[in-house]
């Protein structure tokens, strides 16, 4: 969801370059997940705001400027079963990652490596015999099924 670009402040803030299009909905979750190496530990957030394009927060326990520049360069994250219910026809990004991508015609195409905002639509990053790029519009994308791990698509196998 963004990663701490340093300390914020004398009093143990942080600050956060979020990586959510709405920098806002990172300050209604009391937990964060805080990278820490190759380990992710949990931490309340006893206060955060937004400041311009970025969160500024104060993890519980984090007291002074030193101890919150500790954090610089860790990743931050929140649990998926955190995340308000996606409405009819919206998907989080999380959830496409790693399903299976196939032409109407059957073809399996890959998989969803990872999702890219371009500005006009996201677009699906699709790993198989080799990476395809497909843009998430309705006129590419025909039904997607998060539960059976599937995407449909009107994509021929040789674009």
């Amino acid at each position: 969801m963004g990663r701490i670009s340093g300390a914020f402040g004398v009093k143990g803030w942080v600050k956060l370059q979020p990586f959510t299009a709405a920098p806002e909905s990172l300050i209604a979750y009391s937990h964060w997940w805080i990278s820490a190496e190759s380990l992710w530990q949990e931490h309340r957030i006893e206060a955060a705001q937004v400041q311009a394009n970025a969160v500024v927060a104060k993890i519980v326990g984090c007291d002074d400027r030193d101890a919150a520049s500790l954090y610089r360069g860790r990743d931050v994250a929140v649990s998926r079963g955190a995340f308000p219910e996606a409405g009819d026809n919206e998907y989080y990004w999380a959830d496409l990652i790693g399903l299976t991508v196939a032409n109407l015609q059957g073809v399996e195409l890959g998989r969803v490596s990872e999702v890219i905002e371009t500005g006009a639509n996201d677009v699906l990053v699709v790993q198989g015999e080799r990476e395809r790029l497909i843009p998430f519009t309705e006129e590419a994308v025909k039904h997607v099924d998060v539960a059976k791990g599937v995407i449909r698509v009107d994509w021929q196998a040789d674009y």
